[in-house]
């Protein structure tokens, strides 16, 4: 009987199921990040979404590595000793950007807490060479936090992405448990820097790792008065068992919920559902 529980516990509901990627335009974009040894955070993350993304020939693309320097409790993404910074991985990026022809692209990285510089430097690059190579592409520029080093984070403010994201991932009190090396209010402080800037920002939230619905709107509450542009808000699934368990599947309703008190904040847009992850529909967040 106790097993029985068990089992129904950890069931995923039926809202959280997604058809198996396939599609001509599918099998493109995967034998294009094959053949120019990309990194995407579509694999290295697990994205439930990656079937659909990559059905329309859209992908996130991670830079500076696959190895991350952080150990987030969450996050399927390998941590370890990175391999050194790619120099080359600027131009492959913006290569492979043009070949796949997208009028907007995501782009991410793991944290390089390793680096001096903490990767900006070929972010900048990476930013300018889509620029050059792609001009008619809009994209959003997925960032860490930088370890709080402000002269890295103005390599991003210089170089005047479409919109900047960074994600607080979690509430408050569950910070030093979700992101271990990472502090909820030095996010916060990432995005009222860029604001103030004149950068467009976005944030996202995971639901379901053992948050009240008090935090939540209350974290919700700090992304508004930084004045983020727009917020993302989805379930944690827990990509292996060494990760953070799944605490709840929060209900669409819910989600609903949220996004309505969201929108009142004056949010320009909100992607609050289930399967909703940071890239998704990304490119509607562009105005």
């Amino acid at each position: 009987m106790e097993l029985i529980k068990e089992i129904e516990k950890i069931k995923k509901p039926d809202w959280l199921r997604v058809k198996l990627p396939t599609g001509e335009n599918y099998i493109k974009v995967r034998g294009i990040v094959s053949k120019h040894k990309l990194n995407t955070i579509c694999e290295s993350g697990n994205c439930p979404n990656m079937g659909e993304c990559w059905g329309v020939g859209t992908a996130t693309f991670m830079i500076l590595g696959n190895i991350c320097t952080r150990s987030c409790g969450f996050c399927a993404v390998a941590t370890g000793k990175p391999n050194p910074a790619d120099w080359d991985e600027p131009k492959r990026i913006a290569e492979s950007v043009k070949l796949m022809n997208v009028k907007h692209c995501v782009i991410t990285s793991v944290d390089r807490d390793d680096l001096k510089d903490g990767g900006s430097i070929i972010w900048a690059e990476t930013i300018k060479e889509i620029r050059a190579i792609s001009p008619e592409t809009k994209f959003e520029c997925l960032i860490p936090d930088f370890a709080g080093k402000w002269d890295n984070l103005q390599r991003i403010i210089d170089v005047k992405p479409d919109i900047v994201s960074h994600n607080i991932e979690t509430v408050r009190r569950l910070t030093a448990q979700v992101r271990i090396q990472a502090k909820y209010d030095r996010s916060i402080e990432v995005l009222k820097r860029l604001d103030e800037a004149g950068v467009k920002t976005k944030s996202g939230i995971m639901l379901g790792l053992g948050e009240t619905e008090q935090e939540i709107l209350e974290t919700i509450d700090d992304l508004a008065f930084v004045k983020c542009d727009v917020i993302t808000m989805g379930q944690y699934l827990q990509p292996t068992p060494k990760h953070l368990p799944v605490d709840r599947f929060v209900h669409p309703d819910d989600f609903k919920k949220y996004k309505d008190y969201a929108l009142n904040k004056g949010f320009k847009f909100v992607e609050s559902g289930p399967l909703v992850r940071s890239s998704y529909h990304a490119e509607k967040h562009i105005f």
